[in-house]
């Protein structure tokens, strides 16, 4: 039986067959997504298989994760690879982002206003350089760029206020009051999505509305290319703030040991960090 007491060593977990298990659903889904761009009807039987066992693994894997902490099996020199494998993470994520800010800000400083030079004008009389380009050679059809101060703002304020109340949780946990805790997950939860559901508004009313699609030139491209990644960045962030909600409400985190909780926070933070930059340089300048 697993002692409960920290162990003073690095810990070195047993031979795991949920690597094998993570590489089984790749392959599924890798071949789902083949099969269904070339529109084979297994597809989507192999994506449904892939996802099943990704599922399967998830939960699998990270339940034995979260059992050898919560057994004491982890030391301080675990908590710290722990700590530098996350930071890692999210930089990789902040050069993921970067690489697309870069995109957009390439396009608006170089490619648009050299598309409307002279020797560009022979060749595409009609176009304006200015942002967004409504006209050949960038967009086909014109459309309506989705305005900030809407609902983009609303998501701004419903982003800034989920950092606050994570934090909240944070300092909960720290004085070792759960209610505080749980309360301050339960509704950075909530706000989390409460943001995915305006900005699925967001996107209907600018397709159905604005004529706004990936089609829409590269105004079009870039924003749901943005906003899109972004987005699904606020999903698996509220998915994992929502495991931390299910292993509080479960007891789980002490005040001096609660690396999981931070790593969430931290993503979250990560997540509104990005968006505040989307909201300047993609809805408002």
């Amino acid at each position: 039986m697993a002692s409960t007491q920290p162990q003073p060593h690095y810990f070195v977990p047993q031979p795991s067959k949920w690597p094998l298990v993570g590489s089984t659903a790749m392959f599924f889904l890798g071949l789902g997504a083949a099969f269904t761009m070339n529109h084979m009807e297994m597809g989507h039987y192999a994506l449904g298989i892939g996802f099943a066992i990704l599922l399967y693994m998830l939960f699998g894997w990270f339940g034995q994760v979260v059992g050898e902490s919560e057994s004491g099996l982890y030391s301080k020199k675990v908590d710290m690879s722990f700590r530098w494998s996350m930071s890692w993470f999210i930089f990789s994520e902040v050069m993921f982002f970067a690489a697309f800010f870069g995109a957009l800000y390439y396009i608006r400083v170089i490619s648009v206003p050299e598309l409307g030079n002279m020797t560009h004008k022979l060749l595409w009389p009609d176009f304006t350089a200015m942002w967004p380009a409504q006209v050949a050679p960038v967009a086909p059809e014109h459309f309506t760029p989705v305005a900030a101060w809407g609902l983009p703002a609303i998501n701004t304020l419903i982003l800034l206020t989920s950092g606050i109340t994570v934090t909240i949780a944070h300092w909960g946990l720290i004085k070792n009051n759960r209610a505080q805790l749980i309360w301050g997950l339960a509704a950075t939860v909530g706000l989390g999505a409460l943001f995915l559901y305006f900005q699925v508004e967001e996107y209907g009313h600018a397709i159905a509305h604005g004529n706004l699609t990936l089609a829409s030139g590269v105004y079009g491209s870039t924003f749901y290319m943005l906003t899109g990644f972004h987005g699904a960045h606020v999903t698996l962030g509220t998915i994992m703030l929502l495991v931390m909600l299910v292993r509080s409400i479960k007891g789980h985190f002490k005040p001096d040991s609660h690396f999981a909780f931070e790593a969430a926070a931290w993503y979250w933070h990560f997540v509104d960090v990005v968006w505040l930059g989307l909201f300047v340089f993609v809805y408002w300048l």
